[in-house]
């Protein structure tokens, strides 16, 4: 899990040149894409684990940026809610290993239906890939420890390309502004790698403060809350330790009675000044911070890097280099990850082996 925590910058490197040519866009991607259209403007994800996590933050990529409607599902729930639909959306399956048996359920029940399918996996030549109308691969490389890094940040990669290239089939990105997203997105594996090292110290530490923490509370606000989903879940899987993500707003609704000195609070609040969205979404997590603050709660957040405000309310802060709003999510998982992987470490689990799981949950499903 450490050493593919570190191949990070790589493998995003390597699945944005699967997509991407020097002038931009790939035509042929394009053309290959087109085999996968959203003649209602609505798209149905259904995924399990790590890959539903990445398909909330594609909600909002293709709402946001392609004004299509999205929905995500649990995998699990999608092939056997049973009833007649009178929707026909398009349907996108995520899945690492491409062989997962809750979401080969859901491609096939889609293809049954009739509805266009679109797989994202990081197994060429595996079954979803085959089975799809489309496919998009993911070059993250092999990953053998259970818990899902490196296939999780090239997802949101390849996701954020999709955003684009729907983005500009649907005219809703114009030439200048698809060209700042792509560079922006060029730009984001050396910023990474710059950063890996810190994290990696200060999560080490950070992990050995908590040790005895009894569970944590995350929290995101907008496309955040799905890494806040993803954090919650590497720390569960990875270290047995309970954790649960939350919308941030939604703390004081119930879960906030939990809050103790066993139970700490990790909080997204990073921000893009640039969009006048994620600047609201910034003041309410600073209102909640500050009323964490005199409730004398524990708490780390993830902060712009030299946002001073974050950093004098919380107890402890984990510095993240300033990227644009639909990209954060990919840098910011990443100390999410290793706090995963040190409270491991703390705890004495065998975090590339964790009890009870393993890579991709595979049953045999009659084809």
């Amino acid at each position: 899990m450490s050493r593919e925590i570190d191949e990070q910058p790589e493998a995003i490197w390597r699945t944005m040149d699967l997509y991407l040519s020097a002038s931009g866009l790939k035509p042929d991607v394009a053309r290959m894409l087109s085999g996968w259209p959203i003649p209602e403007g609505e798209v149905l994800t259904a995924a399990s684990g790590s890959s539903r996590h990445s398909g909330l933050a594609a909600e909002i990529l293709l709402e946001d940026l392609c004004g299509l409607a999205v929905d995500v599902e649990y995998a699990s729930e999608y092939s056997t809610r049973g009833g007649t639909s009178l929707r026909r959306p398009s349907v996108l399956v995520l899945s690492q290993s491409g062989e997962t048996s809750d979401t080969l359920a859901a491609l096939r029940e889609a293809r049954a239906r009739g509805q266009r399918t679109l797989a994202i996996t990081n197994a060429a030549g595996s079954t979803m890939d085959h089975e799809a109308d489309v496919s998009m691969p993911l070059a993250a490389g092999p990953e053998r420890a259970i818990p899902a890094t490196k296939s999780f940040t090239c997802q949101l990669t390849a996701l954020y390309l999709l955003a684009l290239y729907e983005g500009a089939r649907l005219g809703r990105l114009d030439a200048a502004t698809l060209a700042t997203h792509i560079a922006e997105l060029r730009a984001l594996p050396d910023s990474i790698a710059t950063q890996l090292p810190g994290w990696r110290e200060q999560m080490a530490m950070l992990a050995s403060k908590f040790r005895t923490a009894s569970s944590f509370l995350y929290l995101g606000r907008g496309i955040h809350y799905a890494i806040a989903r993803e954090g919650a879940l590497k720390l569960k899987e990875a270290s047995y330790l309970h954790a649960e993500g939350y919308p941030t707003g939604e703390l004081k609704h119930g879960p906030n009675a939990l809050v103790s000195d066993r139970v700490p609070l990790v909080v997204l609040a990073t921000v893009d000044h640039s969009l006048p969205d994620s600047v609201l979404r910034y003041e309410k997590t600073l209102q909640l911070l500050r009323d964490m603050q005199t409730q004398g709660a524990k708490v780390i957040a993830i902060a712009n890097a030299g946002d001073r405000e974050v950093a004098g309310l919380a107890g402890d802060c984990v510095e993240v280099e300033p990227a644009p709003e639909y990209l954060l999510p990919i840098p910011e998982v990443i100390p999410l990850q290793l706090f995963a992987y040190f409270m491991a470490l703390e705890r004495g689990v065998d975090v590339d082996r964790p009890r009870n799981l393993s890579k991709a949950v595979v049953e045999q499903i009659a084809p």
